[in-house]
């Protein structure tokens, strides 16, 4: 079982059962991945560069932490559907 990197209407987890790396889902699962990761470097980098501004008001700050939040919440869930959760 495959966890994948969007939920369900009910906000809940989805799952794929498939033995084929390349199927369609599988695909389309690799390539939103890529994108989410690739989106996570970019948020990174902005805030940092907001951290690194002695001028950066609350407000930018509580963009870039929110935007910092998602981001982690998709790398996180990428790391667990990879196996990655040893809790």
């Amino acid at each position: 079982m495959r966890l994948l990197p969007w939920a369900g209407a009910d906000g809940k987890a989805c799952y794929l059962s498939t033995d084929d790396p390349g199927s369609l889902l599988s695909r389309l699962a690799d390539d939103i991945e890529a994108a989410q990761l690739s989106s996570a470097e970019q948020v990174l980098a902005g805030a940092r560069a907001v951290l690194h501004d002695p001028k950066a008001g609350e407000r930018a700050v509580r963009f870039a932490l929110t935007r910092v939040v998602e981001s982690l919440g998709d790398v996180l869930r990428i790391a667990v559907s990879r196996g990655g959760d040893n809790r």
